[in-house]
């Protein structure tokens, strides 16, 4: 017997407005404005994507979403719609009390904040997957609790407290150590495949760091022996795909383009298919050299 598949769906759990230039850095607008529009505000439209896994065993969920209960004034600023990680589990025929496990790339609001909702009966707030236990690197749960983030308002413990007691912490192998001098065109020292770590029967993460140090990235076969990586903020638009196209909120922006990296190596070297967490458009994509020295993205369908 091979390892488990999955059968997936990519869920959208609603709209996201961030600011362009938040999203690309050190990228002036110049440049990025003529791969994405903003609106009056500056801001430019993403996604929350999630992935929906399911076989004969489990329900997986990979990223939630934004909360339904942040206030009016956030709800605004980030231009957050009325429709959550919950609403999209319903329109894809399942049910929240069914997701045995839920997978976080990372725990700022807008990937953590769906793990509560309001409550359904009276006052508050509760837990919207009640019977999963939700999967998070030992490092990002520590810096989230510590609220270490350039951002003053990502971490919420309004969506961390309540999950204390459902977490598994792992702690994947990173792929640089602590304090090495690393060069622009560095790779890890560590090949991927001794870095990842087993979460559930054919399920795999591992550290993408550089956003946050505790970021990871999923990694699954599914049931057409595709081998799916879900991409965190290391590039979370098909526009990010460039070495120096790192995000302003990212902790350490000169990691996340060495992540980058080796990620895009690693993605074209063993034919991933990769799921983009913010992309509006399809966020499924194949990596393939440029020709140039670095990396392209190629669309996948996935109907």
């Amino acid at each position: 017997m091979g390892e488990p598949r999955y059968r997936w769906k990519l869920l959208r759990a609603g709209r996201l407005l961030l600011d362009g230039g938040g999203m690309f850095g050190v990228v002036p607008r110049v440049v990025w404005s003529r791969l994405v529009t903003p609106d009056e505000r500056n801001r430019i439209t993403l996604a929350h994507n999630c992935l929906l896994l399911s076989n004969d065993q489990h329900t997986v969920l990979i990223e939630a979403g934004s909360s339904q209960t942040l206030d009016p004034k956030m709800r605004e600023i980030f231009g957050l719609e009325d429709y959550h990680i919950h609403d999209a589990i319903d329109q894809a025929g399942a049910r929240c009390e069914d997701v045995d496990h839920v997978i976080l790339s990372h725990l700022h609001f807008d990937h953590a904040g769906g793990l509560v909702r309001r409550a359904r009966h009276g006052d508050g707030s509760e837990l919207t997957f009640p019977n999963a236990r939700v999967i998070v690197q030992r490092r990002e749960w520590e810096d989230a609790i510590a609220a270490r983030s350039v951002m003053t308002r990502t971490y919420y413990r309004s969506h961390l407290d309540p999950i204390r007691e459902r977490l598994r912490l792992v702690e994947s192998t990173p792929p640089f150590l602590p304090g090495q001098p690393l060069d622009r065109d560095q790779l890890p020292a560590i090949p991927l495949q001794q870095r990842v770590t087993p979460v559930l029967p054919g399920i795999e993460v591992f550290l993408a760091p550089g956003h946050t140090w505790g970021q990871q990235a999923v990694k699954f076969t599914d049931q057409h022996g595709r081998t799916v990586v879900f991409t965190p903020d290391v590039m979370p638009t098909i526009h990010h795909v460039g070495a120096a196209y790192s995000l302003a909120y990212d902790v350490e922006p000169y990691t996340s383009m060495l992540t980058r990296h080796w990620f895009l190596l690693d993605a074209a070297k063993h034919d991933w298919l990769l799921v983009l967490d913010h992309e509006p458009g399809n966020p499924c994509m194949r990596v393939r050299p440029d020709g140039k020295g670095w990396y392209k993205l190629v669309p996948e369908s996935i109907e």
